[in-house]
């Protein structure tokens, strides 16, 4: 007997079940690249061991003494720190497929229109999170430099190597993470659902916001590395309010209400093209 097939909904609606399904084998696809990305990072253990490690060598050789330095304080420490290095490598290298797994959870329920936009912020999202790692990668040597400084001479200054590389290694995965957020403001903004001057309106919420998220994730418990973090987020934040209002007079000027994408503007309402 032959088995009868359901037919497809024509808006595109999938039960329950169906997201479900579609959630895990995303998730599955983003784990299985990571993993496999894991495996270069575990043979690029000790160039990135170098490169976090290059500050403290540096006040090291510029105190003159040993009294500033990282210890393991178990048998399996270093065996542990070597699977979360690979495993943050992992996590950076496999950026474009697990980005492109939550967006792609996300199309089914977009129109046509926003799905091309979806995939314009998905193609930007990218080098944004790796200019956000970047950034990171670049402040923390010079952050880690400054505080050590302070170290006054005779006294030691010994830190433990898990926090320590937990530290950077958060710290960078973090920056790449906060400099998504204006990626999604715009886009939300472009589909109609956050108008710019609503965006406006809430920059001390914003700003509140992105100091708490900055706390929790970066661990280190001094206010130098969250602000290090917040400082160029909420700039980031002020761009996206930019860009969204840039957006709303183009679309005002197309006669499109920039508040409800589904209605248009009356003449009178619409900017006249200069």
């Amino acid at each position: 007997m032959p088995r009868l097939r359901r037919a497809k909904d024509p808006e595109g609606r999938m039960p329950l079940g169906a997201h479900f399904r579609e959630l895990r084998n995303r998730v599955l696809i983003a784990t299985v690249a990571i993993t496999v990305a894991a495996i270069v990072g575990w043979y690029l253990y000790d160039p990135v061991i170098a490169f976090l490690t290059a500050p403290i060598e540096a006040v090291k050789n510029e105190r003159g003494d040993d009294l500033v330095s990282l210890n393991f304080n178990s048998i399996t420490g270093p065996f542990a720190m070597r699977l979360k290095v690979a495993v943050f490598v992992g996590i950076l290298m496999a950026s474009p497929v697990w980005l492109w797994q939550a967006w792609g959870f996300l199309l089914p329920g977009l129109l046509p229109k926003e799905r091309k936009i979806a995939l314009v912020y998905f193609f930007i999202s990218i080098p944004l999170f790796f200019l956000g790692a970047a950034m990171a990668a670049y402040t923390f040597p010079r952050l880690v430099g400054i505080l050590l400084s302070f170290t006054p001479k005779g006294l030691a200054n010994i830190q433990t190597a898990n926090d320590y590389f937990s530290t950077a290694l958060f710290f960078c995965l973090a920056f790449g993470l906060a400099f998504l957020l204006p990626v999604l403001l715009v886009a939300l903004n472009q589909i109609g659902i956050l108008p710019a001057h609503l965006m406006r309106k809430s920059w001390r919420i914003t700003l509140f916001g992105i100091l708490i998220f900055s706390a929790f994730m970066t661990p280190d418990p001094s206010a130098v590395s969250m602000l290090a973090m917040a400082a160029p987020v909420f700039a980031l934040f002020w761009c996206a309010v930019a860009v969204a209002f840039f957006m709303e007079r183009l679309r005002r000027k197309r006669g499109v209400d920039p508040r409800n994408r589904y209605a248009r503007l009356s003449p009178d309402e619409a900017t006249p093209l200069s």
